[in-house]
């Protein structure tokens, strides 16, 4: 097995931003909330509207449109406000976990009672975009279990199954998309993904990705559980080692949350994290997520054994597999 560099952060954290508009006006203030929002990746589809919404966000959350996802609303606001000027705001992203907090100053113009009075509203504003955020989860996952059970198993003759030289699995199909069930390990469904003939993929807006996963296929009491990121590269490895159990987590930034969660759920199977090597790419994301996910559960990792001829674009097993198989 070949070993991988070790990861240089987490994905998405938390950022406070403190500004100095203290003492400027308004729009001083609007246009440090703005800047704080896109260092953070937080685009709003119109930064203007919603900056114009800062007194409907006094305390509760106020939803907007990014500009990756306009209709979505998955972006989220909360303001408060002193001696009418916004003071703190806290915002958002749902789809992809970004946070930020922007406080104008240090707090040096509110006095204790007045602090402890804004500690209470924004723990209660914090509880209440939770509930939110749990309750889209719920009713998107009721979409998605309804949306799978319409479905009928996949053709082994679609376009992309074929491309990818893989078997469907338990993959369905509703037209000409594939789809996907994102689960978790009570086999709750969360959420769907699609794929066209075209091998363009979607994850269902709004639908819990963080700690679920595709089954590909493997049997429900494994000794063996082999974890990777995308749904083709699980195919695969189903096929290469039918014994296992094979779970895709969609991508590098879920491996370590399934992997853990693989681990408390078979704590005595041999865990492998079947990582993609992104030659190319600056600090190799794919290999660095997959070491850090076995190192946090006690398994295994292994990257693709390329040959000195294969090309360096290739990068997961079912590349590997397919270039072999292809020569």
């Amino acid at each position: 097995m070949k070993t991988a560099p070790a990861p240089e952060g987490a994905r998405h954290q938390t950022q406070t931003q403190y500004s100095n508009a203290t003492a400027g006006g308004y729009a001083e203030r609007l246009d440090s909330i703005r800047a704080a929002l896109l260092e953070a990746g937080i685009e709003p589809a119109n930064p203007d509207a919603l900056l114009s919404r800062l007194a409907d966000a006094e305390g509760k959350p106020v939803r907007f449109g990014t500009a990756s996802k306009p209709r979505s609303k998955n972006g989220w606001l909360i303001a408060y406000h002193d001696r009418g000027l916004p003071f703190v705001v806290i915002a958002g992203d749902w789809s992809t976990g970004a946070e930020t907090k922007w406080v104008a100053g240090t707090g040096d113009t509110l006095n204790p009672a007045e602090r402890r009075e804004l500690k209470r509203r924004m723990a209660e504003a914090k509880r209440a975009r939770e509930e939110e955020q749990a309750r889209q989860w719920e009713a998107r996952a009721a979409a998605a279990a309804r949306h799978w059970h319409s479905c009928t198993p996949a053709d082994p003759l679609h376009p992309y199954l074929q491309r990818k030289g893989i078997q469907p699995h338990r993959a369905r199909q509703l037209g000409r998309e594939l789809v996907l069930l994102l689960a978790d390990f009570n086999g709750k469904a969360w959420s769907l993904q699609t794929i066209d003939e075209a091998g363009d993929k979607r994850l269902m807006a709004g639908g819990k990705k963080a700690g679920n996963f595709i089954v590909v296929d493997g049997p429900d009491y494994p000794a063996r559980v082999l974890i990777c990121e995308g749904w083709a590269t699980g195919c695969t490895l189903a096929e290469i080692d039918p014994a296992a159990l094979v779970l895709a987590a969609v991508d590098c930034g879920n491996l370590q949350t399934v992997t853990t969660g693989a681990r408390n759920r078979w704590p005595d199977a041999d865990l492998i994290v079947c990582g993609d090597d992104d030659r190319q790419t600056p600090g190799n994301p794919g290999a660095a997520a997959a070491r850090a996910a076995a190192l946090a559960a006690g398994a295994r990792f292994a990257l693709p054994e390329w040959p000195p001829a294969a090309p360096l674009h290739l990068s997961d097993f079912n590349d590997l597999h397919n270039w072999q198989g292809g020569r």
